[in-house]
């Protein structure tokens, strides 16, 4: 849960959730850290950069997840499914700590099946309309569209060698940040 609400919660504002969502807003900011850092996605930000400059790695964010949600060795359609269910059915268990950002944000992601619609270039396309909406500067997506398109196979390579490096990486983080901790 942390994970996902983390870029709703600002500063300070991290200690206001028990220890277990605090660990899931940590984990988020250091892949973070480590998927701006990576030589793959600074390649595939250049691709963004000169229409989109600062929001480059936003429309990133979202290429990687489309590419998360096809890469058959992590999800089967119905596995992906199935997962994006249990994600949503965390969120309802632990509504109360939703921050109101993401809180207003969530019914859209839930009865749309944002996790699951990365799977396809429509619901990719409708992220990138979400990145523009959230954006104080931004005020269309159909070029990133027509980015994405235009360099798909070398935007999958850039996601291909972040991956092989960020799934370890992350797991690493993972075990670090809970070891010792069962609590939500």
């Amino acid at each position: 849960m942390g994970n996902l609400i983390s870029d709703f919660v600002k500063g300070k504002k991290q200690f206001d959730y028990p220890r277990g969502i605090r660990q899931g807003i940590t984990l988020h900011r250091i892949i973070d850290t480590f998927t701006d850092g990576h030589e793959a996605t600074k390649k595939a930000k250049e691709i963004f950069r000169p229409h989109y400059r600062l929001y480059s790695g936003a429309f990133i964010d979202v290429v990687y997840d489309h590419f998360l949600a096809t890469d058959q060795n992590e999800f089967s359609e119905s596995s992906l499914f199935d997962f994006s269910q249990k994600v949503y059915a965390t969120l309802d268990h632990y509504k109360e700590w939703l921050p109101p950002g993401f809180s207003a944000m969530f019914t859209y992601m839930k009865t749309q099946n944002w996790l699951f619609n990365y799977r396809t270039r429509s619901g990719t396309e409708k992220s990138f309309g979400g990145v523009v909406r959230r954006a104080i500067y931004l005020t269309e997506s159909n070029t990133a569209t027509r980015l994405f398109e235009m360099h798909y196979q070398p935007l999958l390579e850039c996601f291909h060698q972040f991956w092989k490096d960020a799934k370890p990486f992350a797991r690493g983080q993972f075990d670090k940040i809970t070891s010792g901790n069962n609590n939500m």
